[in-house]
């Protein structure tokens, strides 16, 4: 072992920038962003601000129209059916004096075959006895009594049904003029949505174009540092360095494979779980084995999407992405943040090397990310704000605490959590109730107003989903082409901004309002080609598998609620 004084300058704080500058000819350390992967940093401009503000009053506007659209079509349907009935009791009662009229036509005619109209004088003239003639002149008198009581209660009852037909009618007039004064209320406000929409898809082009040249940076950032990481391995190869196991390098001061000498630590003494090896110009760092692998694994995954709930092969979460790493390494770990700060050993953030988890938050928000150094101010993540598994320059301001998953795990504590008010915020990115307008949901950006580069294929024609719906979606469908033979056929997925507006014009009784559709977050899919129909086999498979990979059918849609739509599913994760 060296003294202090020589081991403590030979390598102060080893990172990888420090080593593979030492590579030549590999290039130097690429430069991250702050806003890795092109995250919607580029959306906080007033001007779109001010847009989504216009958009969100027009959407306000609609909603209320919504109800009360709704509200007026009832009233009508309730004022026809008014109208309806009073025909109805009309046609009846007319029904009715046609048939006492004719009776009383019947009994005149069979007054002419006996002889005559039946009056007073004829019945005097002809009577033979008295009494006879005082009974015929009481029948008549009945006849003549009755016959006016049936017809004039009949006359009465058309009359009541035509003024009941008059007040209906009246109503029915009421309710079209109401359903026209919303009508036409709406078809202001859809004027307004598409103006809005016209501008927000200009500043959504321009948001795109700077997303496209972000992602292009953050390629190259991530290739460079991948690049320079293999360099780093080459090296060790070059020196004749096998890396040696974690239990080799837990007791540096006091122990260490032949050859190495510990790495300072800022407050004096050796670095646990690290050596360096001796040489000019400068010391190689010598990482555990296992620190090695993890973060050979994790440099592997770069560009990956990051998906919330997601365990790879084909997206990750901040957490899920550490754990598998590590595990891949023979290190068994949590698999969520708050799992991984809870046991993970804390080192002086001084000391930070490639390997360590960087564990971010603030005072107000608590723990809300982890990612693994590869230097005091580089670390890589499956990064929420990025939507992928990036290279992103370490925040210090945020840095809560930097621990090392290559020395023995702590007692279990608990990680900071939101304090008041404060909301959580899991992988970098701020975790919104249901409750919440959902303005800037999904890594800022607004309903249907997602930039294209942001959202991910499906491999179906034209259609995007958020990228872990869309890596869902994939392994969804490739189960379905093994039951059926064919991929699952789809009409509809991600649903713009304007093509929201364009549908809720056409059908402002059924559409969800502009920037409320779960289509406009990229979380929903129309199917057909059988699951557009209740009880097929194909919506059957649905309904026993989507589940497996996070879709599920709303309860709103489904059969007998109302508002059916079999071909209608959502993704709510896994």
């Amino acid at each position: 072992m060296l003294p202090r004084s020589r081991w403590r300058a030979s390598l102060p704080v080893v990172a990888v920038a420090a080593v593979l500058a030492l590579a030549a000819p590999a290039p130097a350390l690429a430069d991250p962003s702050d806003q890795p992967g092109g995250t919607s940093g580029v959306l906080d401009s007033s001007a779109l601000d001010e847009l989504q503000q216009r958009a969100a009053e027009v959407q306000k506007g609609l909603q209320q129209r919504q109800a009360e659209i709704a509200d007026a079509q009832r009233d009508l349907v309730a004022a026809q059916q008014q109208v309806d009935a009073a025909q109805a009791v009309l046609d009846q009662t007319q029904g009715v004096l046609a048939e006492r009229q004719a009776v009383v036509a019947q009994y005149a005619a069979a007054a002419y075959r006996d002889g005559g109209t039946l009056d007073p004088l004829t019945v005097l003239l002809n009577g033979a006895d008295p009494g006879d003639v005082i009974a015929a002149m009481g029948y008549l008198d009945a006849v003549d009594k009755h016959t006016a009581v049936v017809v004039a209660a009949a006359e009465q009852q058309r009359q009541a049904a035509l003024d009941d037909q008059a007040r209906a009618q009246a109503a029915l007039d009421q309710a079209k003029q109401r359903a026209d004064a919303v009508q036409q209320q709406i078809d202001d406000l859809e004027a307004q949505a598409a103006a809005v929409t016209d501008e927000l898809d200009k500043a959504l082009g321009v948001v795109d174009s700077q997303l496209a040249q972000l992602q292009k940076q953050q390629l190259e950032v991530n290739q460079k540092t991948a690049a320079n990481w293999q360099a780093y391995l080459d090296q060790l190869k070059a020196a004749g360095i096998t890396p040696p196991p974690a239990s080799a390098l837990r007791a540096p001061a006091s122990s260490l494979p032949a050859g190495l000498v510990p790495v300072a630590a800022h407050s004096g003494g050796a670095q646990a779980g690290a050596a360096q090896l001796p040489a000019q110009p400068s010391s190689l760092l010598v990482l555990p084995a296992e620190t090695v692998s993890a973060v050979s694994f994790a440099m592997s995954q770069l560009g990956l999407p990051y998906a919330p709930g997601t365990a790879g092969p084909d997206s990750w979460a901040c957490g899920s992405l550490v754990q598998s790493a590590f595990a891949a390494a023979g290190i068994q770990l949590p698999g969520d943040q708050a799992g991984l700060f809870s046991v993970t050993t804390p080192v002086d953030p001084a000391d930070v090397l490639p390997g360590d988890l960087v564990f971010l938050g603030t005072p107000e928000a608590g723990l809300g990310h982890v990612g693994i150094a590869l230097d005091p101010q580089t670390m890589l993540a499956a990064d929420a704000r990025a939507g992928a598994v990036v290279v992103r320059k370490l925040p210090s301001d945020q840095v809560l605490m930097i621990g090392r998953p290559s020395v023995a795990q702590r007692a279990p504590v608990a990680p900071p959590g939101p304090t008041g008010d404060a909301l959580k915020v899991e992988c970098g990115n701020t975790v919104y109730p249901p409750s919440y307008d959902g303005a800037r949901a999904w890594g800022g950006y607004p309903n249907g107003l997602i930039p294209p580069s942001a959202l991910c294929e499906i491999g179906v024609g034209a259609h995007r989903l958020r990228c872990d719906a869309a890596a869902a979606y994939r392994a969804m469908s490739a189960a379905f082409a093994g039951a059926f033979g064919t991929p699952i056929c789809i009409t509809d997925s991600y649903r713009t901004y304007d093509s929201q507006v364009t549908l809720y014009g056409q059908k402002p009784a059924l559409a969800a309002v502009p920037g409320t559709s779960n289509h406009g977050w990229g979380l929903a899919v129309d199917l057909c080609g059988g699951i557009d129909a209740y009880g097929t086999p194909q919506y059957l498979w649905m309904v026993a598998n989507a589940g497996r990979f996070g879709w599920l059918h709303p309860n709103w849609a489904d059969q007998g609620n109302g508002r059916e739509e079999p071909w209608h599913w959502e993704y709510a994760g896994t």
